[in-house]
């Protein structure tokens, strides 16, 4: 469905259902797909083999049961990147055979233990398996949920042989996906994006920003420099949208009420996108002025912070869990809504 006859911002499941099962699952897509997302995100990683595999990280410890496995003790390394040292296992040194052997758990386990239950239940998925699982869902149902695909440290992999931009174009294509109006695509490397569509992918492209820092592709820019008037002119002749931390859009007023920066105002006026992340009802990711009394686990007045994004007028929002997120959109669109869990 275009996005068009879908309430607006879009809401797109962050990993999956990923407030309520271990992230990058089957069944956290699953769940988003039951719940009603609008899209789903995968994070893409590669392995040494060259398939892209859907993972927040390429290290694997966290998400995975490797540390577990006597089989793959002599894989454990420490490498560098840019300036720090990470020691763990690496998508990137075991193939895609290797890797459908490991378990996924739940990367934050003291925040959601529900999540920690399904420990070991399910293996890694492949993106041409979510690609699978969001065309069998449309066959069945009817209902065309998209894929918001993330391309991650690109350079990285280019370095070591595995161009991630040109692993993506293959398999989208092989896949039917290219051209494909479901298919999104977003990088915090504006060079990625633009292989792509050199490439000839044609499908919504996002740039990704953080609050701080510079792009790995781009060590002497900035993104804040990318966020100016000028910046986003810029952007608007090589991309679709820009994809920003939900911190860029609150603040605080005088009256100590949470309220809206004028950011998405201006990636509009630019003729961009604008897509906000991540929202989450729970303490420890709202803004402070929002949280409620209890644990960093338990659930602050998220209604109020998720509506105050919504009311930016972004055109997507990446959520952990989808359902609050559409009950929140469509109570600020004024449809019907079941109770706030």
């Amino acid at each position: 469905m275009p996005d068009s006859e879908l309430p607006h911002p879009i809401v797109i499941a962050h990993r999956g259902a990923s407030g309520y099962r271990p992230e990058h699952t089957r069944s956290a897509y699953q769940l988003a797909l039951d719940l009603g997302a609008d899209a789903v995100e995968p994070d893409l990683v590669v392995s040494a083999d060259g398939v892209l595999v859907v993972r927040h990280e390429n290290e694997l410890s966290t998400t995975t049961d490797i540390a577990s496995r006597p089989e793959f003790a002599d894989r454990r390394v420490t490498k560098s990147f840019g300036d720090h040292t990470l020691t763990g296992w690496f998508a990137e040194d075991l193939t895609w055979a290797e890797l459908s052997r490991l378990r996924a758990t739940e990367r934050l386990p003291a925040m959601r233990r529900g999540n920690a239950i399904f420990d070991g239940t399910e293996g890694l998925l492949r993106f041409v398996d979510l690609l699978a699982m969001l065309d069998e869902h449309r066959d069945r149902t009817g209902r065309q949920v998209g894929a918001v695909a993330e391309l991650k440290y690109t350079p990285y992999f280019a370095a070591i042989g595995l161009p991630i931009d040109e692993l993506f174009a293959a398999e989208v294509t092989a896949a039917g996906w290219a051209g494909d109006p479901r298919l999104s695509v977003e990088s915090f490397e504006l060079s990625a994006l633009r292989s792509l569509r050199a490439r000839g992918i044609r499908c919504r492209s996002m740039y990704l920003v953080e609050a701080e820092g510079a792009p790995l592709d781009e060590p002497g820019g900035s993104y804040a420099e990318s966020l100016t008037d000028d910046g986003l002119r810029e952007l608007a002749g090589v991309v679709d949208g820009v994809s920003v931390p939900k911190a860029l859009l609150l603040r605080v007023d005088a009256a100590g009420a949470l309220t809206a920066t004028d950011l998405v105002t201006r990636v509009h006026d630019a003729g961009l996108l604008a897509y906000c992340w991540t929202l989450r009802p729970e303490n420890a990711y709202l803004h402070r002025a929002v949280r409620r009394e209890g644990a960093k686990r338990d659930p602050g007045d998220w209604p109020i912070e998720f509506g105050v994004v919504i009311g930016t007028g972004v055109d997507g929002v990446f959520a952990d869990h989808p359902d609050l997120a559409l009950w929140a959109v469509r109570r600020a669109v004024g449809q019907p809504n079941p109770p706030a869990a």
